[in-house]
């Protein structure tokens, strides 16, 4: 291959893989799903309306189980999912991957302390703007208030700090 095309190679790559920014701000209704997920490997229909009634949500969105910045941030909710359930939070992730995938992923990253969503079609993360080359979900945290209306919205492929982030937009709601 010349120079020529592996510069237009690259280019064309690197407009592929570019995280898509989040366009759900704070304030709008966040969009309905249900969908099937897996806590501790059982399988069961997590539907956010039903979420919402117990309590705020917390959805993120993550390229694909079982990858490095997946696992690590999968690892960060688990550890702190005790101060997410001191505001009455619910946290579901959200991948295209498939529920037998899922159902593994959540016992050994998740460590069975939240759920885990397939969205094999990314219907749910284009409805969040969270898709990230068409082919996967970006990582994109939302913090969804009990009235359905999202608070907090916050995309970074870096998985370091979006459970400092929805923890600190949770007590800023818990505050008002």
């Amino acid at each position: 291959m010349n120079f020529m095309r592996l510069v237009a190679l690259a280019a064309m790559l690197g407009a592929t893989l570019a995280p898509a920014s989040a366009a759900l701000d704070a304030g709008v209704a966040a969009p309905a799903f249900k969908t099937e997920a897996s806590l501790g490997g059982k399988v069961f229909s997590f539907d956010l309306k039903d979420a919402l009634a117990k309590g705020p949500v917390v959805l993120y969105f993550y390229p694909a189980a079982f990858t490095s910045g997946c696992t690590l941030e999968a690892h960060d909710f688990a550890e702190h999912i005790g101060d997410f359930k001191k505001y009455n939070a619910t946290v579901i992730g959200v991948s295209g991957d498939d529920i037998d995938k899922l159902n593994k992923f959540s016992v050994s990253e998740c460590r069975s302390k939240f759920a885990v969503a397939s969205d094999k079609d990314l219907k749910i993360a284009k409805s969040y703007d969270a898709v990230l080359a068409n082919m996967y979900a970006n990582r994109t945290s939302y913090v969804i208030a009990q009235d359905g209306k999202i608070v907090y919205m916050y995309t970074s492929l870096d998985p370091s700090k979006h459970v400092a982030n929805t923890l600190d937009a949770l007590k800023k709601l818990e505050a008002k």
